[in-house]
């Protein structure tokens, strides 16, 4: 039984192609949160952490240093850096799968930061659970692994003994979330403020641009997707669609989400609201005329799609990511 007051550890599994500035920046971050946990109280618990990696020699997955060397063969949490290049391959992450089953099957709570999920995936772990990757990672981990509830909006999941995190700073909202888990949201929000870092909470559609899928084979359905992109899904109907495709309608409502995976409607919406968020970030329009612009004669409803596709509403999207926001942080430096 481990002592109330042992320190909890948390493994950071250093895979092929891990970016390792996560793997530091989170080290960082856990030592941080243990330093302000001491300042509150001197006895708080303390978080352990330690990078782990494959080693040939022993066939095995080790601890290749340790913050707070001493009792305990394995870590209580277990996290899954992101990577800067491609998903990892089948045949590379099958040496960790064993690892990380026997670490999830001991009560170890496991996370993944971006590609990281693929990690998990491939050990098994993330079959039939929520979860979330990067957003430009969402197609490849469907089709790789179709039975995992994915849902890339989401910048973190938390789902009890897994946690998924999505972009490639999503590494601070899993350590924040380890570290409320831990040592409590009092030392949670002091590390972010320390950090000038969001807390957890925040989603990635706010941040994910519209990616359509255009290599779906279907050229009818690909036409389309071209007139309409140049067009800016202004004044079109079902109808004048299925036309430009030269299908009937209800075949092409049929072809077209089966290639691109949303009706017609809602694709067109996704393309008005990028347009939207192109000039909400660049220009000084209001945003009835932005609503106007992208093809709403009501700006209401522009509202009301904006908000349900990028999760924030015209003006706070602004806010956060318009040229005035952008002249005001580069005043401040």
């Amino acid at each position: 039984m481990v002592a109330a007051r042992d320190p909890v550890e948390i493994g950071l599994v250093v895979y092929p192609g891990v970016q390792e500035a996560a793997v530091l920046g989170l080290t960082d971050l856990f030592q941080l949160a243990n330093r302000l946990a001491a300042e509150r109280s001197p006895d708080a618990l303390r978080l352990r952490v330690s990078p782990w990696q494959w080693q040939e020699a022993s066939q095995t997955v080790i601890r290749t240093f340790d913050s707070e060397p001493g009792p305990g063969n394995a870590p209580a949490m277990v996290i899954l850096p992101p990577t800067l290049g491609d998903p990892i391959a089948r045949g590379v992450a099958a040496p960790y799968a064993d690892w990380l089953r026997a670490r999830h099957a001991a009560g170890a709570t496991l996370g993944s930061v971006c590609a990281g999920a693929f990690v998990l995936a491939e050990a098994g772990l993330l079959s039939g659970r929520a979860a979330t990757t990067h957003w430009a990672y969402r197609d490849a981990l469907a089709m790789r692994f179709p039975d995992i509830a994915l849902d890339a909006d989401k910048l973190v999941i938390d789902d009890g003994d897994i946690i998924t995190a999505g972009g490639y700073m999503a590494w601070t909202d899993l350590g924040l979330k380890l570290v409320d888990r831990v040592l409590g949201p009092t030392v949670m929000m002091d590390t972010a403020r320390f950090m000038l870092v969001d807390p957890p909470g925040r989603e990635q559609r706010f941040y994910s641009p519209f990616a359509p899928r255009l290599n779906h084979g279907d050229e009818a359905i690909l036409k389309v997707q071209h007139w309409l992109q140049a067009r800016g899904a202004r004044d079109v109907t079902l109808a004048t669609m299925a036309e430009h495709a030269a299908l009937e309608e209800r075949t092409f409502l049929r072809r077209f989400r089966n290639a691109t995976g949303l009706k017609p409607t809602e694709y067109c919406q996704h393309l008005r609201v990028g347009k939207a968020r192109e000039m909400l970030e660049a220009t000084t329009r209001s945003i009835d005329q932005i609503a106007w612009d992208v093809g709403y004669d009501d700006p209401g409803s522009f509202r009301k799609v904006f908000a349900r596709i990028t999760g924030l509403v015209p003006g706070d999207y602004r806010r956060r990511f318009g040229v005035e926001r952008a002249a005001l942080v580069a005043g401040e430096r």
